[in-house]
């Protein structure tokens, strides 16, 4: 049988721990600023990318890895003998999916598996370890690539942002609800609903107050959670993440929660202080 190595991109967010234990391949995005382009965690780091906004008062672009970054990727692993499943960022969110399926044309059929993960950061993380931990085991491609399909519509991805700004300035909030947002003190709590992302709920006063409704909600799922891993993510955010941590190791009973900093593609859409939960269910 041959051998499987997991891929992701950037987006997913893993720790460095996690990608050396399962020797997981990650494919940069790229943050794009008027001086140059960066590979996301490569080139670049969040801290840099707010400071530049800041300094700016213009967010970065960003844009997916493209056929050929795959293609380098992915073949070492087939001249070796290998097989790849690779596990993206959402099709709905960005052309990274798309992409690495036209990559994986340029391989025989079935070398390269290419799976949705219609999520963003640690929702991409759940499924990543899920797929890395069944490779260890020896599963096959085949049977990795079926596993995530299917355990895709189990992943809950939901997160708090602190400021309207970055959405505002990424065209995904109109400049009036940006202004009355901002006069009101409003946070939205956003939701990956078939891969896009939705605003669910907007809190009037201190972000606390949304990332407790937050809490609540995941806690309505605490008995059916996966209970292998579940992730906290953020964007310098740190004590959020340290209450929404305590809180799900005192009240759920999952194995392991992980606290993870979100990247710089995330972080250029979502901004600083943003913070989420990513559990499956």
């Amino acid at each position: 049988m041959s051998i499987v190595k997991i891929f992701s991109d950037s987006t997913s967010d893993l720790p460095q721990g996690w990608k050396e234990t399962y020797d997981i391949g990650i494919i940069p995005l790229y943050v794009v600023f008027q001086d140059g382009t960066y590979k996301d965690g490569v080139d670049i780091t969040p801290e840099e990318v707010y400071q530049r906004v800041a300094a700016d008062g213009a967010l970065p672009k960003t844009a997916a890895p493209s056929p050929a970054d795959f293609i380098a990727a992915f073949e070492p692993v087939i001249a070796s003998g290998g097989d790849a499943v690779y596990v993206g960022l959402s099709s709905a969110l960005s052309s990274t999916y798309q992409n690495a399926l036209l990559a994986a044309g340029e391989f025989p059929e079935g070398r390269v598996r290419v799976v949705d993960s219609e999520t963003l950061c640690g929702g991409i993380a759940l499924l990543v370890m899920k797929a890395a931990r069944a490779a260890a085991k020896g599963r096959s491609s085949a049977e990795i690539a079926a596993m995530l399909e299917q355990c895709r519509s189990r992943v809950e991805t939901e997160f708090v942002v602190d400021t309207l700004d970055y959405l505002y300035m990424g065209g995904r909030c109109s400049g009036m609800q940006n202004f009355i947002g901002s006069l009101l003190k409003i946070r939205p709590v956003l939701r990956l609903i078939d891969g896009a992302i939705v605003p669910v709920s907007r809190i009037r006063g201190k972000k606390e107050k949304a990332v407790e409704q937050m809490l609540q909600h995941a806690l309505l799922n605490a008995k059916s959670m996966d209970k292998e891993l579940l992730i906290v993510a953020h964007t310098l955010a740190e004590e959020d993440a340290k209450f929404l941590e305590t809180a799900l190791r005192e009240q759920t009973d999952v194995e392991e929660i992980a606290v993870i900093h979100a990247g710089c593609v995330i972080g250029s859409h979502c901004g600083p202080a943003t913070v989420g939960l990513m559990y499956m269910h």
